[in-house]
């Protein structure tokens, strides 16, 4: 039994990988013994990665791109392919958010969410699949959120962008699974990060959050590590197109 969660040796490119979920989940992969590259926006960023993991240095790689730019996608995903080898699987963590109503959103502002959050998702994915296809063989994990199934407050952008990653996730699954390509979505719940500090640092706002999660806490970052290798093992080779909560309670409350 435990080869079916056994993911060592296995080559893994996470984007998002500077942010605070993304952060764990390099830690959480590399402490299962997996091969890590980072794709992250800063160098700056990408160095404080790097040495807060720098006891696995040997199997840690690291990679500067912006998805705003396609053709920096496409170059990030060969980067990653050569100093990887080959790609097993991929966990796209990375996301935006600009919060504010939505009669106040600028066209840029919509676009840049849009491009971040769900394009460049598509985009990535796009890049990674084939040699999956050829091999077999393969793990794309997608990040969703709880909007991807609510509406959210002042955040029609990121609601919209995270609601089309849930149907992409099913479509790429429903497109990729004969050919042996598990495509699969955890949906992050109310996790502390930068992301929504706008949410946790407003007490108000925190307080109704927390009344809501069964599990009496807010997420921390460290709780999407066990969802993410499970998804990444052998024993999820039988899920496609699943959009995973894990969101302490507050979807069934």
């Amino acid at each position: 039994m435990e080869n079916w969660f056994d993911i060592s040796g296995l080559r893994v490119l996470i984007t998002g990988g500077t942010g605070g979920i993304g952060t764990e989940l390099v830690g959480g992969f590399l402490g299962a013994g997996g091969v890590v590259c980072v794709l992250g926006h800063s160098t700056e960023a990408l160095e404080k990665t790097l040495h807060k993991h720098s006891s696995h240095s040997k199997r840690l790689h690291a990679i500067c791109g912006d998805l705003l730019e396609d053709s920096s996608i496409t170059s990030a995903v060969l980067d990653a392919r050569t100093r990887l080898g080959q790609i097993d699987v991929v966990v796209l963590a990375h996301g935006n958010v600009e919060p504010g109503a939505a009669t106040d959103m600028t066209l840029d502002s919509w676009q840049r969410q849009i491009q971040v959050n769900l394009t460049a998702t598509f985009r990535l994915a796009q890049n990674v699949a084939p040699e999956m296809i050829a091999r077999k063989r393969g793990k794309i994990i997608t990040v969703a959120s709880m909007l991807t199934f609510q509406g959210g407050l002042n955040v029609a952008a990121y609601a919209a962008s995270k609601g089309g990653v849930g149907q992409l996730t099913k479509a790429l699954s429903n497109e990729w699974a004969p050919y042996g390509v598990n495509v699969n979505a955890i949906a992050p719940g109310y996790i502390k990060t930068k992301l929504n500090a706008h949410v946790w640092k407003d007490p108000e706002r925190y307080k109704q959050v927390l009344a809501r999660l069964t599990s009496g806490r807010w997420g921390e970052p460290r709780d999407l590590i066990g969802p993410a290798l499970f998804l990444a093992s052998p024993a999820s080779d039988y899920l496609h197109g699943v959009v995973l909560p894990v969101d302490g309670g507050w979807l069934a409350r």
